[in-house]
């Protein structure tokens, strides 16, 4: 993973013709990702919109070092990403506080300052008074708030996000993301967020970046000219929405020419 020079704003992202395969036990070659390029602006908030398993997790574990590609180039200005994952991914044997500060501990913190800065971004995320509580104590919500309370600990300039709230019914997953936009406006991290719920990606975004089925590639880009605050029901809103649906009803149809 190569970083950015000191020309580019700290928390921007490019990728250029990044493709990924994988080799499987037969010796077949299944390519996952086909040329993606695209470049992310500082303090912006982007989304990834594409049906279900088509490898948009695949370009955030890239750009986290997760994984390596196959080819073409990443640049991050900044070193530090935080992740959010689909699922909590918490200790049960340990506290929120203490799943909070897990990111801190191979650092050189003290442990007051560890709990000092995870008494902060559990302040930001929400659940405050909720230190002392073991993970299967708080609701599903509540977990996702914690774990997005660990990933903000380190202070990261990127903040990856993978279908963070795909698992939560729909009033749970509207609170939150209206959560997030208050933290992303707060913190002004850069943040590339995976979807693939059209509403979900149109609610939050800057920008949306449309991805094929397998191998994915860019189908489409689209800037969304909305301020923020947003509301639910705005028929603004849900124009795009549907331009967005016969986007994905044309790629379709496109793949399905091939």
């Amino acid at each position: 993973m190569a970083h950015g020079g000191s020309g580019t704003a700290v928390g921007a992202i490019r990728l250029t013709n990044v493709a990924k395969e994988h080799v499987l036990a037969s010796g077949e070659r299944l390519r996952v990702l086909e040329d993606i390029s695209f470049e992310l602006a500082d303090r912006s908030f982007t989304s990834i919109l594409g049906p279900s398993g088509c490898g948009k997790s695949t370009i955030l574990n890239l750009i986290a070092g997760l994984d390596s590609r196959s080819s073409g180039q990443i640049s991050i200005d900044g070193a530090r990403i935080g992740f959010v994952f689909q699922q909590p991914r918490l200790l049960n044997w340990r506290t929120v506080v203490d799943n909070v500060i897990l990111p801190l501990e191979q650092q050189n913190f003290g442990r007051e300052a560890m709990r000092a800065l995870a008494a902060k971004y559990l302040r930001l995320v929400g659940p405050a008074g909720y230190e002392p509580y073991y993970p299967l104590q708080l609701s599903g919500g509540m977990q996702q708030r914690v774990a997005i309370a660990r990933a903000l600990a380190i202070d990261p300039d990127i903040l990856l996000m993978d279908e963070p709230f795909s698992g939560l019914d729909e009033i749970t997953s509207r609170k939150l993301r209206q959560e997030l936009l208050r933290i992303w406006q707060e913190t002004r991290k850069t943040i590339l967020f995976v979807t693939h719920s059209i509403s979900e990606s149109v609610f939050l975004s800057q920008q949306i970046l449309i991805v094929s089925a397998k191998p994915a590639r860019i189908f489409k880009r689209i800037t969304i000219d909305l301020p923020y605050p947003r509301e639910y029901g705005d028929l603004r809103l849900f124009e795009i929405e549907t331009q967005l649906t016969k986007d994905f009803l044309e790629m379709g149809n496109s793949a399905s020419d091939v």
